[in-house]
């Protein structure tokens, strides 16, 4: 298989997309189902990842908190105004056990699939959640010890967050899943890492999904980092992703870790070997359009930038067609998003300008009819992200300055240049990120420049431009762009009309 500097990665809501092939089947269809022809078509976009979300085995004690949770509900009803029983799952984050579910085919069937993956130079992702397990996992059992245990005080200080549980014929009481801001999940148990038999048992509950994928995206990976599970639950925590990623690599060196992280933790979880982090930083600033943010983030070191996933939405976050409900708005922050470094994360659904997110807890999602425009644009960027100058090239932030004195709009573009591996790959992409029109200078500090005439070819629409290279030298790159206007020059040298060249 190929291993770009920056691949792209797409995320299927798995139980959600086996419903629609039930639908077609006429009978309920587990991962063998899968055509093969959609497989083709991940592939032929250029996609070199896919993360099937939720394949683990669930338990109806989970489930049934799913059903009777009015919170919830009301999302879950937003979301399918026909909504059944049926179409509640559970959800895919309560585990029960690292074994792809009966009702999808059991592990021989992601064995089969990964295998015919594999053969379209795909790589799978999985989940693994590392901070707690489902009610019916059979270590709360077997292992009772493994979670954070509590007191009669601490359920009726916090009943949000502590929980009775049976094990046998003793009652315990136990801590739910959580982050330090919110209220527990209540349908999960919390793992306690200040017991090294957790350590021990998440280790080898990783190395046995390790056997079933080319790499796992760890939900809330900074949960059990030593300082965070201090803070949320008062004990300290032992180190384990710098011992569990070492000891999966010993034997599976190309092993990929993937982490959802937030509040600035990314470069610790980097540090500790993780091969890429949610950017969420990128698209907060994209949503508040600050233009000054966007750049300074930008500006970071390109040994953090590489490791960032860059996204615009997933299975978390509201879809991107109803945050960016502007499409000139939405097609400038795909544009920043995904020609900056990093891995390209695409969730299912963003490429049609879905809007309803589907909760990890349903089976079925709505039916949306697809936003034409969104689609031929995210046609366009994919086939551009298939290029080597963008998979294999080296980045570089580009400065703007006025365009004449007095004229502030400059401040609005964020531009950068990608040069590719092999001579003569250049290119340059501008984006005026605001809602109105706006002017500025490019400054292209390249000497080659100079001495030759240059085309401009965006390669989103059909303009082309000539330039002269001293020009482009010397006072730079003049550019007059509307609201949300973005360019993606493909910079190729042609032969000067100019009495100045050389």
């Amino acid at each position: 298989m190929a291993n770009p500097t920056y691949p792209s990665l797409y995320q299927i809501n798995t139980r959600v997309y086996l419903t629609e092939l039930s639908q077609g089947l006429g009978r309920p269809a587990t991962l063998d189902d899968i055509p093969d022809s959609d497989l083709v078509k991940i592939a032929e976009k250029g996609f070199d990842w896919v993360w099937f979300l939720s394949v683990w085995k669930t338990g109806e004690k989970g489930r049934k908190i799913s059903l009777n949770n009015p919170e919830w509900r009301e999302e879950f009803q937003k979301t399918l105004p026909d909504l059944k029983d049926q179409d509640i799952g559970g959800s895919g984050f309560s585990i029960a056990g690292y074994q792809v579910h009966p009702a999808l085919g059991g592990d021989a069937a992601l064995k089969r699939l990964r295998k015919r993956l594999s053969k379209l130079g795909l790589k799978l992702m999985l989940d693994f959640v590392p901070n707690h397990m489902g009610p019916d996992h059979p270590w709360v059992e077997r292992h009772l010890e493994f979670f954070v245990s509590g007191t009669e005080e601490d359920l009726q200080r916090s009943p949000q967050n502590y929980t009775k549980v049976k094990a046998g014929k003793k009652e315990w009481i136990v801590g739910y899943g959580r982050d330090p801001y919110f209220e527990g999940w209540p349908d999960t148990l919390q793992l306690d890492y200040s017991n090294p038999a957790v350590v021990e048992a998440m280790i080898a509950e990783l190395r046995k999904v390790s056997t079933q994928c080319d790499g796992v995206r760890c939900d809330m990976a900074m949960l059990i980092l030593p300082e965070v599970f201090e803070k949320t639950w008062g004990r300290r925590a032992l180190s384990f992703w710098p011992e569990a990623i070492s000891e999966i690599r010993k034997t599976l060196p190309e092993f990929c870790f993937m982490a959802e992280v937030y509040w600035d933790l990314e470069w610790t979880l980097q540090q500790a070997g993780f091969n890429y982090t949610y950017d969420k930083r990128l698209y907060d600033r994209l949503l508040d359009a600050c233009v000054r943010d966007i750049r300074g983030h930008l500006r970071a070191e390109m040994a953090f930038q590489n490791k960032l996933a860059r996204f615009m939405e997933n299975h978390d976050e509201p879809r991107a067609a109803s945050m960016f409900s502007d499409i000139a708005h939405h097609q400038a922050a795909a544009v920043i998003t995904y020609l900056t470094p990093g891995l390209r994360f695409f969730h299912q659904g963003q490429l049609e300008g879905k809007t309803k997110r589907i909760s990890p807890h349903l089976v079925r999602g709505p039916k949306e009819p697809v936003h034409k425009v969104l689609q031929k644009f995210y046609d366009a960027l994919l086939k551009i992200l298939n290029l080597q100058e963008v998979r294999d090239g080296k980045w570089m932030l580009l400065e703007c300055v006025p365009a004449w004195e007095g004229n502030s709009s400059w401040d609005a573009f964020v531009a950068f240049g990608w040069v590719g591996p092999n001579p003569g790959q250049k290119w340059v992409v501008v984006v005026n990120y605001r809602p109105y029109r706006s002017q500025c200078y490019l400054k292209l500090p390249c000497p080659e420049f100079a001495g030759s005439d240059w085309k401009l070819q965006d390669l989103m629409s059909k303009a082309s431009y000539e330039r002269n290279g001293y020009d482009l030298q010397s006072g730079g790159l003049y550019l007059d762009l509307d609201a949300w206007g973005y360019h993606v020059f493909d910079m190729k040298k042609i032969k000067s009309k100019s009495k100045n060249s050389k």
